[in-house]
Parts: structure tokens; C-alpha cells; sequence
């Protein structure tokens, strides 16, 4: 038989249907599986490095997935600083007929302590953390210690506690709630009205769309160096005990197009203001890209 002939038939041959189905596709698939499986695995994100100093409890929420696909030491308790001021704004806007939208603005966008000390005053101090934290199931958050009833910034709560929070917000609070909190947090100004920087965490480390709600405590009354911008200026009570001498850093928001990723990334640090900002920065950064991985 001539060469070229016997090629033509063994091509023919391997192409034709067999029985049941198609022995072309079918071999084609079985070399496909070989190959795959000889192939690498995927490569895992890269494990998220909490820098020196840092003591963090983080988590990321996809609202895509519906559910938390990056988390550490969710159910830490740290002291709230003003990231608090998400729950008395809810607690304001839910229950007073005329809410105060004058001390609102100024409370969520530039981080005012006097508008919040106002609100939380009028709100019952730490009854708004027990209405909030019942209404939203809240497994880890409590008003400050007894003997510190004025100092909303005490305020205990968890990562989990605040993404659950946020979900709150996005998810169940009536238009008005949600529109009214969520248009300050898209505005949140780079100054605090006490001259802290307060772009630090997710405003540097992860690219816009995002709205934020920030909070510190322990680097003094005065910041080290001003900053300059358009800012102004039933209950479950959790038994793990809160930090109230280190100081805190937390960055929280919301991060990527329609909202998808609800952040909250938790912190005591031991470094100076500059190291400490430079520190949950790179933490909030990396704890996005690991969600992103997944």
C-alpha cells in the first residue's frame, strides 16, 4: 500500500465516530485531562504579613459571593474610636423623627468629635450601643466601662461586628438611612476636623471607588504634623477584654463598583503616628488584594 495512502487511512480512521459518540472528541478530551492535571495548581494569594507593632482583627466581606473570603481574628474586640460613629448615626436617623442632618455631616465626613459627643448625648450614651447591637445582632460589641459613660470612643467592637454593620447599611436600612450615611462616607474629606490626617488604610492602599469611615485614638489631641485639605474644621455582653492603653488605628468602608467589598481592618499599634498610618496602609492594601485572590 502506498505510503501517503496508509497516512490518509490512519487519519480517516482515528477521526471516525466511534460507537456512542466521538472518538476524536473523546481521545481529544482524555489528552486535555492528562495535560491539566500535569499542569501547576493555581497560585495561592499570598498570605497577608501584619507588620511589627500591629495587632490586627480584619475582615472583607463580598457582597458578590455573599460571603467573608479574608478574615483574622474577627471576634477581637478593640476600643471603637470613631469608627462608633456609624452606629450613632444609624441610632439617630432610625429613631428621632428630625434628625439632626447638621451634626451628621460634619460627625461621618470629617470625623468631628464634638458633633458625636452631641449625638451620643442625646442618644442615651451607651443605650445606643445596646439598641444598635441587639437590632443587628451584634455578637461582640458593648457600651464603654461603666465609668467612663461619656467616652463614646470606648465603645467596644469587632470586625465582624462593624462588616456586619455596614451590611446593615447596604442592605436593610431604609433608602433615606442608607443614602444619608453612605453619601458622607463617599465624602469623607483627607483632614479630620481635629487636623489628623485621616486618608491612611483603604483612601491610600486600595483604589477608588470606596467610602470610608476611619478611626484613632492615643496619638494625642494634637496631630504631629497638620494636615492641610478641605477638611472642617437582647444584649450580649462579650467577656474578652478590650485594649484601653494602646493606641488605635481602624479603616473601614466599602470598596469597589455597586459596594461589593465591605472592609474593616482593626488595629492597636505601639509605633508613632507616621509608622502607624505607613503600617495599617500596607495592611489594608494587602488584606484587599488577598480578597481580590479569591
Amino acid at each position: 500500500m502506498p505510503r501517503l495512502l496508509l497516512v490518509s487511512l490512519l487519519l480517516v480512521t482515528a477521526c471516525s465516530p466511534a460507537p456512542g459518540g466521538d472518538a476524536a472528541v473523546g481521545k481529544t478530551t482524555v489528552v486535555k485531562t492528562a495535560v491539566e492535571k500535569a499542569a501547576p495548581a493555581k497560585t495561592a494569594p499570598k498570605p497577608v504579613s501584619v507588620p511589627s507593632g500591629v495587632t490586627t482583627g480584619y475582615v472583607v466581606y463580598d457582597r458578590v459571593q455573599k460571603k467573608i473570603t479574608v478574615s483574622r481574628n474577627p471576634h477581637k474586640r478593640f476600643r471603637s474610636a470613631s469608627v462608633v460613629k456609624l452606629m450613632i448615626a444609624i441610632d439617630h436617623l432610625e429613631r428621632v423623627r428630625k434628625p439632626d442632618l447638621a451634626l451628621l455631616k460634619p460627625m461621618l465626613r470629617v470625623s468631628d468629635d464634638n458633633a458625636a459627643t452631641r449625638l451620643w448625648s442625646l442618644g442615651g450614651q451607651g443605650k445606643i450601643i445596646q439598641r444598635v447591637a441587639k437590632k443587628l445582632r451584634l455578637t461582640d460589641s458593648g457600651p464603654p466601662p461603666a465609668g467612663k459613660p461619656g467616652f463614646w470612643g470606648y465603645t467596644a467592637i469587632s470586625a465582624l461586628d462593624i462588616a456586619k454593620v455596614y451590611r446593615y447599611i447596604l442592605e436593610e436600612a431604609s433608602p433615606a438611612v442608607r443614602n444619608t450615611i453612605m453619601g458622607h462616607l463617599r465624602q469623607a474629606g483627607p483632614c479630620g476636623s481635629d487636623g489628623f490626617d485621616q486618608y491612611f488604610g483603604i483612601p491610600r492602599g486600595v483604589a477608588r471607588p470606596w467610602a470610608v469611615k476611619q478611626g484613632w485614638s492615643g496619638y494625642g489631641s494634637v496631630p504631629p504634623v497638620r494636615c492641610t485639605g478641605n477638611g472642617s474644621t437582647a444584649f450580649y455582653q462579650a467577656p474578652a477584654p478590650v485594649d484601653f492603653r494602646n493606641a488605635v488605628l481602624h479603616t473601614t468602608g466599602v470598596v469597589g463598583a455597586g459596594d461589593r467589598y465591605i472592609e474593616v481592618v482593626l488595629t492597636t499599634q505601639t509605633s508613632r503616628w507616621s509608622d502607624s498610618v505607613t503600617k495599617i496602609t500596607r495592611l489594608a492594601r494587602d488584606v484587599h488584594r488577598a480578597a481580590l485572590a479569591r
